[in-house]
This record gives structure tokens, sequence and C-alpha cells, in this order.
């Protein structure tokens, strides 16, 4: 679908948070989390394989924080897995929540002159309860839409009207929908929203929100803040 061109005012911004706003986990954050769950070191990569094709159903509420961890995640190890779980959770947790400052500087900027934000993303119970208490979420979200509270996940299409109805109900036609997955915008438009493709150039994401800054300037917020 063709954008509408740079500073439209949209009656609503629906965002990603993960790849958008929030940093992807470090190596070392894969890392200690493996070790958590007595994954040897040189099996980090596996590791990751397991989480992924186990993680959908977590992120859509499907099945339990126990359930998500207990089968296939956690090798043997001599902690008890009731003592475990908890920190297994933590650590997850806190491996997701680390937040792009240029973005949020960006964004704020944009709250201030007035833009209508909702956040929508696949996120389990317990990181959802994070977000929520940051607060950049506080501030700067009208609604957010969790895929473990709605039991669905990105790119389904409940999803996005999940998204929608947080927003009022605006025509999909002045929302735009910033992902930084190619399959979840590709959703998004079939609804017929607008929809950016963030791949981290944040000077795309500032040319179409409302315009904030003079056009050279644009490519300095992230210095600005760094």
């Amino acid at each position: 679908m063709t954008l509408r061109p740079p500073a439209t005012r949209y009656d609503a911004v629906v965002l990603d948070y993960n790849g958008v706003l929030g940093k992807q986990p470090t190596a070392s954050a894969w890392a200690n989390l493996a070790a958590l769950a007595s994954w040897p070191a040189d099996r980090v990569t596996q590791f990751q394989q397991a989480f992924w094709s186990r993680r959908d159903g977590y992120d859509a509420g499907v099945i339990s924080d126990a359930q998500f961890w207990v089968s296939g995640m956690v090798q043997r190890t001599d902690r008890t897995f009731a003592s475990l779980l908890p920190e297994l959770i933590k650590t997850d947790v806190a491996m997701w929540t680390t937040v792009d400052p240029a973005v949020i500087h960006l964004l704020r900027a944009a709250h201030r002159a007035g833009t209508k934000f909702v956040l929508l993303s696949n996120a389990p119970h317990a990181l959802a309860e994070a977000l929520d208490m940051t607060e950049w979420s506080c501030s700067l979200m009208a609604r957010s839409v969790y895929s473990a509270r709605i039991g669905i996940n990105k790119p389904a299409k409940q999803a996005y009207e999940a998204a929608l109805a947080a927003a009022g109900w605006p025509d999909p036609e002045r929302v735009l929908f910033v992902d930084d997955r190619a399959e979840n915008t590709a959703a998004a438009a079939r609804l017929g929203m607008n929809t950016l493709h963030y791949t981290g150039n944040l000077g795309a994401l500032a040319e179409h929100l409302p315009q904030l800054y003079p056009a050279p300037a644009i490519q300095q917020v992230g210095a600005a803040v760094a």
C-alpha cells in the first residue's frame, strides 16, 4: 500500500514493540538465559531454536510460563523447577525491555505534537505486565494490546482489529502501522492501514510522523540522544 505523504497527521499510529521501540537482545543476554536453563555454552544456538519453536504459543497465552519452560527448555539441573521458574521468567523479561532512546525521543516529540500511539505487540503475560509499568508506556501509549491478552498473535487479522478497537475504531486509511517484520506490515496493509516496515532507519520513521524537524536535522535525532 502506498504511504501517505511524509508528515501526514494520522488519527492513530500503531507501533510494534520489539525491533521498533525495543532493542533486540544481545548475544550475552541469550547466553545468560541459556546458561540459566542449563544449556552448555556451545549450544546457545540450539537453545534459541528451541525457544522460538515454542514461543508462538507462549506469546498467545495458549501455554503458561511453566508449560513454556518445563518441556524441552530446561535441561538437567540440581535446582528444583519451582525455584528456577521465577528466575527464568525474570531473566527472559529483562532481555526484552531495553528500548532505543532515539526512537523514544522521537515518539515523545510526536506525542507532544498530538500523535496518538497504540502499542501492538506479540508478548507473553509477564513481558506485557513489565512493559505496562515502564515510564514510556505510561506516558506515550493511549492503549497497549498484547497477544497474550487477546489470545492471538500478529499477523492474524484479529490482532490488528484489536489495535484499531483500542484506537477508537478510526478509518484504517487514517492509521499508520509500524513493524520490523514485513509479514506483519503486509497483513496490516490488507486491512487498509498505511504501513511502514521499520528497519532501524530513524529518518524514515520521522518522515511519517508530524514534521518535527527540518529535513537536514532528522538524521541528527539519534546522535542527539546517543
